[in-house]
Formats: C-alpha cells, structure tokens, sequence
C-alpha cells in the first residue's frame, strides 16, 4: 500500500470552500463528485461525538450507496422538510491537515452552518473530520464526519439537509 504525500493546507482549504459552496449552493449532483467511490457521511449523537456508527445510534451513518439515495431525494419533490429548498450559509475555519495513514490523508476544519427557513434560523456548529485520498491530481473525500458541538438539535430535532 501506497503512502499518501501531505497535501498543503492550502490545498485542503480549497477542497473544503469548494465543498461548502457546493452544499450552499444545492449543487448536489456535483457535491457528489468530490467524493470517493466508497464514500461515507456521518453525523454522530451530541452525547456521543466519538462513537461508532456500528453500534451506536448516529443522527447520520451513511455509505456511498445512501448518500446518493439522500441526494437524489433531496434534489426531488420528496423530501417535504427541504421543499423548497432551506438556505444555508457555511463558515469553514481552522482548517488542519493532521497527517497521512497509508493513502489517507487526516484533515480537520471547524464549520458554522446557518440554516434559514421560514423567517427562522438554526445555527449549528462544530467539526468536520474528514480522510481524503489523491485521485489523480485532485483530493476527494472519502470519510466526511460533522461532529456538532449543539447539546441538542433544536428546534426541530433533526437534520434534513447534508450538514
């Protein structure tokens, strides 16, 4: 197994701000490009930031098969609680690159996203962990972890965009 080279922080930077432009955008289709074939997006409990999908209940434990399924449904008429569409707004700060694991490279980044829907909006915060792999000259995500520092999800209880 190959040893990934340490991408600069610049680098990851871009990758991310493409990332949150995309999401803000709603451009999920190529929101989707940035990842890995065997992608997953996870979003694990307040009470347990550190868990493990596998036996503990996470808000979000997708693999790549799910998350087009999420995509596919939130860019259709199915998904009531984003029909139309919330807007959100992202901030991405702190970003780190932490090291190399084989062809993994460990990076991580702090995120405000604000969420506004019907003259409301919710906050969330907290922080992106993410292992990204070089495909040609390009990075791609291929685990994506939003760790929020909320206690709870309010108002509503749950996330019903891509976090």
């Amino acid at each position: 197994m190959s040893t990934a080279e340490t991408p600069s922080r610049q680098e990851v930077e871009e990758l991310l701000y493409e990332e949150a432009a995309l999401l803000d955008e709603w451009r999920l289709d190529e929101w989707l490009e940035l990842l890995t074939e065997d992608a997953v997006y996870e979003v694990p409990p307040t009470d347990v930031p550190e868990g493990d999908s596998r036996n503990t209940l996470f808000i979000i434990a997708d693999d790549a098969v799910r998350i087009r399924s999420r995509v596919k449904q939130l860019l259709g008429k199915s998904a009531w609680a984003e029909n139309p569409h919330s807007r959100t707004r992202r901030m991405i700060t702190n970003v780190r690159v932490l090291g190399v694991e084989a062809e993994e490279i460990l990076a991580t980044a702090n995120f405000t996203v604000h969420r506004m829907r019907y003259e409301s909006v919710d906050t969330y915060v907290g922080r992106y962990n993410y292992k990204l792999v070089r495909r040609g000259d390009k990075l791609r995500i291929r685990e994506r972890r939003a760790i929020l520092d909320n206690e709870a999800l309010r108002p509503h209880g749950k996330i019903s965009f891509i976090l």
